[in-house]
């Protein structure tokens, strides 16, 4: 059984978009035909791609982290109640209100009923479905627990998007206030200062030179504007460019680790991913090598990747995992420890989850330390701004009020 997109026309003459499972087009069309819609359009869904689509249209964009935590929290329920993997899969897509997404758990269920695991299955969307996520549902169907798996996996998708969240809440305010500052300073400049500077054309006195400034200032937003914005955009257009270099990339990010601030919370974020994938991995019963080398694929700091890349070859050649992690001095000496502690006493996983926990508590704490730095102080630049603006239009009426007496 197959997976279709199809296009119909209802009674009414509208066109509608779908997606129906059969055994081949035909039998599609002959189901619509009876729902009263006149089928326009039946393609099969291969591999994430439908032809009826234009053949480009990957079903994996327009799904959000959200939609994959709830289904692997469903799937994880279901299971748990002794339904199969298919029964689960077409349960799941009948509840979600997208569509995409249910394209994508009704191509993955026709997959699975061909005979294929659930991983093979997911295999299919490796931009939706990543490595820990298909190599952990495989270690759960090896060993039977693939309830219990899923519902770890959901607890690790939930936390490590609540984490971002945290982040991205963190950084909202400071870049709303900056970015509301330029603004009024810019309109301030560009339009309000060249009508009450033109007053200072009939003093007949040297204006001072703040004054001058700003009006310089302000004459060259207003007149080279155009090439400002064009030189920030080249300017963020040589950056991507730059960013898809692996050798420049390879330099801002040591760069990151050698700076205070961002080393710590670089180190942090990536030790607790690495942590808490670590764990996931080794209970859920991927093997400890495979596991470090999929857990390192998630490290978003190159330097720090390589790391664990090195590390993973000295532990296949039977070193342990905190020595070998240790030795690259990247990673928080806490958490070597309690990788140490975890080896010694067998509890490896359960001690991941423990350093991820802390790591990413300690992230926290320091990103509510600078949020309520930099609050203040984006206030008090605002305010900096706009009294340098003040201060430089009523110097001259200050001087001619001094001359006048």
């Amino acid at each position: 059984m197959g997976t279709f997109e199809f296009t119909a026309l209802d009674d009414r003459g509208r066109a509608g978009k779908g997606v129906e499972e059969g055994e081949s087009a035909r039998e599609v069309r002959d189901r619509l035909r009876e729902r009263g819609l006149t089928p326009l359009q039946v393609e099969e869904i291969r591999g994430g791609r439908s032809r009826a689509a234009g053949g480009a249209l990957r079903f994996g964009r327009g799904v959000g982290g959200a939609d994959l935590t709830l289904a692997t929290r469903q799937m994880a329920t279901l299971l748990r109640a002794a339904l199969p993997v298919e029964e689960v899969l077409r349960i799941v897509a009948q509840q979600t209100g997208n569509r995409k997404w249910r394209t994508i758990l009704l191509a993955v269920r026709a997959r699975v009923m061909e005979g294929r695991s659930l991983a093979e299955g997911l295999g299919d969307y490796p931009w939706l479905f990543s490595d820990l996520y298909r190599e952990t549902v495989a270690a759960g169907e090896s060993s039977g627990r693939l309830d219990q798996v899923l519902e770890r996996l959901a607890e690790h998708l939930e936390r490590g998007r609540k984490l971002t969240q945290r982040i991205g809440v963190a950084l909202i305010y400071p870049g709303v206030v900056v970015g509301f500052s330029l603004m009024i300073a810019g309109i301030l400049v560009a339009y309000v200062v060249p009508e009450i500077t033109r007053v200072f054309d009939d003093f007949g006195q040297a204006l001072p030179p703040l004054t001058r400034g700003l009006i310089w200032v302000s004459a060259l937003l207003r007149e080279q504007g155009h090439w400002l914005a064009s030189g920030l955009a080249g300017l963020w257009l040589a950056w991507r460019l730059l960013t898809r270099r692996e050798g420049f990339v390879r330099a801002w990010h040591g760069l990151l680790l050698r700076l205070p601030l961002s080393a710590t919370l670089v180190r942090g974020l990536n030790t607790a991913r690495l942590a808490r994938t670590l764990g996931l991995l080794t209970a859920s019963g991927v093997p400890l090598l495979e596991g470090l080398r999929i857990a390192g694929r998630g490290v978003s700091n190159l330097a720090m990747r390589e790391a664990v890349v090195r590390a993973a070859d000295k532990v296949r050649e039977g070193g342990g995992v905190h020595r070998a992690l240790g030795e690259s001095g990247l990673f928080s000496p806490m958490v070597i420890q309690l990788i140490a502690s975890g080896e010694a006493s067998g509890n490896l996983a359960g001690l991941l989850g423990h350093a991820a926990e802390a790591q990413e508590q300690e992230v926290e704490t320091l990103l509510g330390v600078l949020t309520g730095l930099l609050e203040p102080l984006m206030v008090l630049l605002m305010g900096g701004l706009v009294l340098t603006i003040v201060v430089a239009i009523l110097l001259p009426i200050f001087n001619l009020n001094q001359l006048i007496q």
